[in-house]
């Protein structure tokens, strides 16, 4: 969360406070694959277009591919691996929503954001969501069966 020795960093992700060796033009996806080993997070088109590097910024998903590591100073940063309770994951394996998986840890991030922020999601707003996200391998109803499955599971709970 703060400045610490030249080019030192102490970040907080997945709850944790993270000390991290950065340059000022290093992306958050390279310093959390690289220097944390949270690699989950893809580097696929690197310019924000495919949503393979999704993670959370103070809760709002963000393409990490586009975000400085030095921007994610003072924000909770979460990754899908600090989500690994949450009902998103036994809603995408219920639904076959994972393929190839090299994009469900982008989907998942951004439809735990979802499920938070549109508890009442319909078709349409799942919709929106996901389409910052391309995969290559489903039609993406697999993905919209876990979205919804995931935002029952969360009623469930409540």
């Amino acid at each position: 969360m703060e400045m610490l020795a030249k080019g030192m960093l102490e970040l907080q992700v997945n709850g944790q406070k993270m000390a991290v060796l950065a340059r000022p033009a290093d992306t958050l996806l390279h310093v959390l694959r690289d220097q944390l080993g949270l690699t989950a997070a893809k580097p696929a088109c690197e310019t924000g277009d495919c949503g393979a590097c999704t993670v959370l910024i103070d809760g709002k998903p963000v393409k990490s591919c586009m975000v400085l590591a030095p921007e994610a100073l003072g924000h909770e940063v979460t990754t899908v691996e600090g989500l690994k309770d949450s009902p998103v994951f036994q809603a995408f394996v219920d639904t076959f929503a994972i393929q190839c998986g090299f994009c469900t840890p982008g989907f998942a991030v951004n439809a735990h954001a979802l499920i938070n922020a549109c508890p009442d999601a319909g078709d349409d707003v799942i919709e929106d969501w996901m389409d910052s996200n391309l995969c290559r391998c489903t039609g993406y109803d697999e993905i919209k069966a876990a979205v919804k499955r995931a935002l029952a599971a969360k009623k469930g709970q409540e």
